[in-house]
């Protein structure tokens, strides 16, 4: 009978995209145009992001396992950690891409930049009714939504602390199932911890390869929550233990530098210019001075260096 009057009142719209949004808001099995590529998201990662093991192995088996347990008792909530250019907003693409065939085409995926959507730190009630209300509306129009909140290091701190509500294991809220979504914040807090993990391994001879994330998490943690420029500056989102993995990036050796340039080379049909790759890689600024181990600016700069080059 509830059937057959939702179906009457859908009809009514007149539209399939309302339709599915009352569907959604009552049903846990709706997946809007959900249609994961595990196998391809592993092999992207493996394939496409550099130096990065731990990335590679914490992003996928946490996706992996999330899409695969068809019901959940929480969102998949990741904070990717490091300097500028390592990986992070590369991956955050990789799995919408992996995840509804598009990096950031898809309805289902939401990107939120402190900058342009909460410039100014005076209207922090503001900014978190809208986000509430903005999250809410479109989990109720697709719960396997997707989040990505960039420069976290830059939102004004108490308005991500909104989400909490949704970030917990909570079945139902207003009528939604909310533990399909994924969230993913990206911030550059953190990078002090982990690079000086990386250098002290490098000094002592530690392969990189051999730094375990357990070695980064909890510092990562602290770090978020202490620092003041930081969105989770005090945040309960933090506290309470609301965020599934913590995800470190490591700076970026001059070969990681020579491979983000061999890759930019390839697409535009130039993968026989070795010799350019190696420019690239001699071209950029290391650290710290006196060992010039790191990319200071990761692969950022790569496709200019690589206009200069070609």
């Amino acid at each position: 009978m509830i059937f057959i009057l939702l179906l009457i009142y859908c009809t009514s719209l007149g539209t399939g995209f309302e339709m599915k949004s009352i569907f959604c808001s009552i049903s846990d099995s709706c997946d809007c145009d959900f249609k994961p590529d595990i196998k391809g998201l592993e092999w992207d990662l493996y394939k496409n992001l550099y130096g990065q093991h731990m990335a590679q192995d914490i992003v996928s088996e946490a996706v992996v396992n999330f899409i695969q347990n068809e019901n959940p008792d929480r969102p998949l909530v990741l904070s990717l950690h490091g300097a500028s250019g390592t990986g992070k907003s590369l991956v955050s693409s990789m799995i919408g891409r992996h995840i509804y065939g598009t990096a950031m085409g898809s309805p289902y995926i939401h990107q939120f930049v402190p900058t342009l959507h909460f410039p100014s730190a005076d209207r922090v009630k503001q900014y978190r009714s809208d986000l509430k209300h903005w999250v809410e509306r479109n989990l109720t129009a697709c719960a396997r939504s997707i989040f990505i909140f960039d420069e976290m290091e830059k939102m004004p701190p108490g308005v991500i602390d909104v989400l909490e509500p949704h970030l917990g294991p909570f079945h139902v809220l207003f009528q939604t199932n909310y533990r399909k979504a994924i969230y993913i914040f990206i911030s550059t807090v953190g990078q002090e911890v982990i690079n000086r993990v990386a250098l002290e391994s490098r000094q002592a001879g530690r392969d990189r390869e051999d730094i375990l994330p357990e070695e980064l998490e909890e510092s990562i943690a602290d770090a978020v929550y202490n620092n003041k420029n930081s969105g989770f500056y005090h945040s309960r989102i933090i506290t309470e233990k609301l965020i599934t993995r913590f995800v470190p990036f490591l700076p970026l050796l001059r070969r990681h530098v020579e491979r983000c340039a061999q890759r930019e080379l390839c697409q535009r049909g130039e993968c026989q210019r070795a010799d350019v790759a190696s420019s690239v890689g001699g071209a950029m600024t290391y650290t710290p001075n006196d060992s010039q181990y790191f990319s200071s600016t990761g692969c950022k700069l790569v496709p200019a260096k690589v206009n200069l080059f070609l």
